[in-house]
């Protein structure tokens, strides 16, 4: 099918990338009536990571795609956000989530590990019609001749569709031939992620809140996910990256993170020690070096021609606003809706995709950078914020802007 024809029938799209804003954005697009075909280099879905926190912008959007019940029998739902002074334990500012976020924004806060999100996005992905999900599968290129878009599959096969969404992570190979542009920057940042068995933990160590631990160029992060049972504790400092920094996973030595933990509170400090013995994964820490691009500064940089980039691919972003995954999910959505647009060819339908979404997706990089600053200041900086966060509490820590948004803009 051609661009021209498709105007009036049923889109055939090729998904490069089988993680969450792959999965996300092939099953908004089989919603929205389009054969999909994905293609995930790796021969088996898997996520790797820990957990990720969900706001009602993203999990809004789940809700709309029936996937409210899915989310709710494996996801944790905490009361509130707990900001506290890493130096001296004390508490900083408080959030409400839970009953407050469904009020105000008409769906919960959720905290979830990764391969559960992305386990509910493959199994609705696989209720849908006319999906074909090919693993073990890399696209090795693609060609675009304004009627069609062609992707190489391995060696030699050849596949032909009506888009392709580039949707295969920060590394995007779909990115690098669509926009030749340089390849991720490294951020300075390191995160040691690990998985707590919440019963395995002392008593006083257990928490069912969001908690973050602000210090000097450091914060912890820690929430429950699989419903509370374990938890999720992810320590980020400022270093050097390791020699393979395109790996997302490496290694990391408990003896590394003490020292760096030196001069926290007695409470972190207990909690970082405890973490070997109640690990969920043979190894404690694991290692991340960040990596980002700056932040998106026009639409074509998300759509050319037959061609767009969603999630990772498109904007990745540092984690100190949590929106990676969704601004994935909220990309996906916006998608499908342009998608629909049948009184208009498929390159604008794409173009209108891209411009709804690029400044949004900027703003999100911008203040995830801007927050990694604040969050790691030193000094007076470090003062006035908390002074900041004391003084004005929830007014501060809440986020309407993001979190009451719909994943669609119009245009």
């Amino acid at each position: 099918m051609t661009a021209q024809s498709a105007v009036m029938s049923a889109l055939d799209v090729l998904v490069a990338g089988g993680g969450i804003g792959g999965v996300a954005s092939a099953l908004a697009a089989a919603r929205a009536g389009c054969a999909v075909r994905l293609y995930e280099r790796a021969p088996m879905f898997s996520e790797v990571g820990a957990g990720i926190q969900l706001g009602p912008n993203a999990t809004r959007i789940l809700q709309a795609w029936g996937l409210g019940d899915a989310l709710r029998a494996v996801a944790a739902f905490p009361e509130r956000l707990c900001v506290r002074n890493a130096s001296s334990g004390g508490t900083l500012g408080v959030l409400p989530l839970g009953k407050h976020m469904q009020a105000c924004y008409g769906a919960p806060y959720a905290t979830i590990h990764r391969a559960d999100i992305h386990g509910l996005l493959v199994r609705a992905l696989a209720q849908q019609a006319d999906v074909h999900v090919n693993l073990g599968q890399a696209l090795a290129g693609f060609s675009d001749d304004g009627r069609a878009v062609t992707v190489t599959v391995g060696q030699s096969t050849r596949v032909e569709g009506d888009v392709l969404i580039g949707a295969d992570g920060l590394w995007s190979s779909v990115r690098q031939q669509l926009l030749a542009d340089e390849p991720p920057r490294m951020t300075g940042y390191l995160a040691y992620r690990a998985l707590l068995r919440q019963s395995a933990l002392p008593e006083r160590l257990r928490s069912t809140e969001v908690t973050a631990w602000l210090g000097r160029r450091l914060h912890v992060i820690q929430y429950p996910v699989r419903c509370g049972e374990w938890m999720n504790v992810v320590v980020i400092v400022q270093g050097a990256p390791p020699e393979d920094a395109q790996s997302w996973d490496h290694g990391a030595h408990a003896e590394d993170l003490q020292r760096v933990m030196g001069n926290t509170c007695a409470p972190l400090r207990e909690l970082i020690s405890a973490a070997p013995d109640a690990s969920v994964n043979e190894y404690a820490w694991r290692l991340w070096a960040l990596a980002d691009r700056a932040p998106v500064e026009q639409a074509e940089q998300m759509a050319r021609g037959l061609v767009v980039l969603l999630g990772d691919a498109a904007h990745p972003m540092r984690p100190f606003l949590a929106q990676g995954a969704g601004m994935a999910i909220e990309d996906a959505a916006g998608l499908a809706h342009a998608l629909t647009m049948d009184a208009v060819d498929v390159p604008t339908r794409l173009r209108r995709y891209a411009l709804a979404r690029w400044q949004r997706c900027a703003r999100v990089q911008s203040r995830s950078i801007r927050n990694g600053q604040i969050f790691h200041s030193t000094g007076l900086v470090r003062l006035g914020r908390d002074m900041s966060i004391k003084f004005l509490g929830a007014r501060l820590l809440d986020v309407p802007w993001l979190y009451s948004h719909s994943g669609w803009t119009p245009r």
